[in-house]
């Protein structure tokens, strides 16, 4: 298999060796993960889009259970 026939898997390799760079950089300078402050933007990001697909769900629910009951 050729590199330049494949620039997607050209441009993987790169992706991955620029985070692997950044993460032996960061295990050298004992950086061993997010602060307090971007774990709580992380987790009320997921309970957001949580939040979004559950009233989507009951909404769906709603709705169906409405058309089969008359």
């Amino acid at each position: 298999m050729e590199k330049g026939n494949y620039p997607a898997l050209s441009y993987a390799r790169a992706l991955l060796g620029t985070h692997l760079a950044a993460l032996r950089v960061a295990w050298r300078d004992a950086d061993r993960g997010a602060s307090a402050v971007e774990l709580a933007v992380i987790t009320a990001i997921i309970l957001a889009v949580a939040l979004a697909l559950l009233l989507v769900i009951k909404n769906f629910v709603h709705t169906e259970a409405s058309k089969i009951h008359g």
